[in-house]
């Protein structure tokens, strides 16, 4: 009767699991005095330029539903206090009329008192599996938050590209139009130059709209809102670490650290300790003591226990032990097939991860240089008159291109990566956080003709048959 509902209600033990995977500290809000530093906190970092851990401590500090998923400790605690507690006894208290006969009678069930300690093993197996799950929510929310940090990376990094083009070509659609009018050009080439132009400006609308969408989807991630959405990133993706680690031992470090896992662990035990407690009060699921006292007309009292009692005649709990059975394989069979998935996902992530990697290197490597010389070579055909605008125009068109395939391929890895370590159930060993930002993206200015209608690079009376 003295029994009170503990306020931490398993939290610290959350807060221990958490840490020792992703390196953060989470906090229950609204359960100690340290909020008013929580908020702190959170301020401090959102005024100054977001790395990608800055941003995940944000999320764990402020993301509010992982606040409200704390509450499922609070629920699982008040029904592990509740598997100790007694039921109340009943008060029956009757009188007759016309007369002096009154009973009075104090009744208690017995079976909560035999079936206490089961009743608060199936409790307690059930309140580790809820802090098991409320850990893993924490961790899904920080790998959600990276993979929102490096799609917003990769969308303003995006933009940027397309804003640097969007006013080179319309740079060069000016300068066309002028050469235009001078009478040193064709319709057709200055056709060209607009339709680059227009094309460049559409394609910056939409990556403008799309690195407002993935802002949009950080800041809820993080939970702030009002001022606090000014928040800034770095401009540019972070170069992939110098290298990953291997996949050997991957798959087994996943099973042996992920809390979901953990959590479908405990909900075999559970349902085994259910199965338990059903079998053995199957005959008699009800069973109840009273103490008797009665008052008669006459000037007697009678006073003695009793004993009531359900017969199992119809119902002898074989519905009930059936269906604790088919929980209880329900929860082994759902805990293999979690573990066979989990396996399957790190295999798969990190493969994708590495080929990732290898993409984006490539690329850096191999294509954009590439692209680059291709560039270079057809401006120098084009200023000789050899090759018309359309030819530097494709070329200037795939140097965008490849441009922005390694931004993607590059968002790629570090998407993949987040993945990596949700799948292992938290940091990768020997990980170190990637925020250093990466360098630009070679040169994405566009070939152009100068104010005088002079291409660059050569003046126009060095080029035969122009006037």
């Amino acid at each position: 009767g003295c029994a009170t509902v503990p306020r931490e209600a398993g939290f610290g033990d959350v807060q221990k699991s958490v840490a020792e995977r992703t390196g953060h500290w989470v906090q229950w809000r609204g359960r100690s005095a340290d909020d008013a530093a929580v908020d702190q906190r959170v301020l401090s970092l959102l005024q100054k330029e977001l790395t990608t851990e800055d941003a995940v401590e944000i999320a764990l500090l402020n993301n509010l539903t992982l606040q409200a998923t704390y509450q499922e400790l609070g629920i699982a605690q008040a029904d592990l206090v509740q598997a100790g507690l007694l039921k109340n006894p009943t008060l029956d208290l009757s009188r007759r009329f016309g007369g002096q006969a009154a009973e009075f009678d104090i009744v208690q069930d017995l079976v909560s008192l035999l079936s206490m300690p089961l009743r608060k093993r199936v409790a307690g197996a059930q309140f580790e599996a809820a802090k098991r799950r409320v850990g893993n929510a924490v961790l899904d929310t920080a790998a959600e938050t990276r993979e929102a940090f490096y799609n917003c990376q990769a969308a303003e990094q995006s933009a940027e590209m397309r804003r640097a083009v969007a006013d080179s070509t319309a740079a060069s659609a000016d300068a066309a139009k002028k050469l235009h009018d001078a009478g040193n050009t064709n319709d057709l080439d200055l056709a060209n130059e607009r339709k680059l132009a227009s094309q460049a400006r559409l394609d910056l609308a939409t990556a403008e709209s799309d690195a407002v969408q993935s802002r949009e989807h950080l800041t809820m991630q993080m939970g702030v809102w009002g001022p606090a959405t000014t928040w800034k990133i770095a401009a540019r993706l972070p170069d992939p670490p110098a290298s990953d680690p291997p996949q050997q031992g991957l798959e087994t470090l996943a099973i042996s650290r992920r809390l979901d896992l953990e959590a479908g662990r405990q909900e075999i035990v559970a349902a085994a300790q259910s199965l338990g407690l059903t079998q053995a009060f199957r005959y008699i699921p009800e069973i109840t003591v009273f103490s008797h006292y009665e008052h008669e007309i006459e000037p007697r009292h009678s006073t003695g226990p009793g004993v009531q009692f359900t017969v199992p005649l119809f119902d002898q709990g074989q519905a009930q032990v059936a269906k604790g059975q088919a929980m209880l394989q329900q929860a082994q069979l759902r805990y293999a097939a979690m573990a066979v998935n989990i396996r399957s996902k790190v295999r798969a992530t990190y493969s994708a991860m590495i080929h990732s990697r290898a993409k984006a290197e490539y690329y850096r490597r191999e294509v954009l240089p590439l692209q680059q010389k291709i560039l270079d070579q057809t401006q120098l055909q084009f200023n000789g008159m050899f090759f018309g605008v359309f030819r530097l125009l494709e070329a200037k068109q795939a140097q965008i291109n490849a441009g922005r395939e390694y931004i993607e391929a590059l968002r790629d890895y570090w998407v993949q990566r987040a993945e990596l370590e949700k799948a292992t159930g938290g940091r990768l060993p020997g990980s170190a956080a990637g925020d250093k930002p990466g360098g630009p993206v070679p040169n994405m200015e566009s070939p152009q003709m100068d104010m005088k209608g002079d291409m660059k690079g050569m003046d126009h009376k060095d080029m035969p048959g122009m006037k």
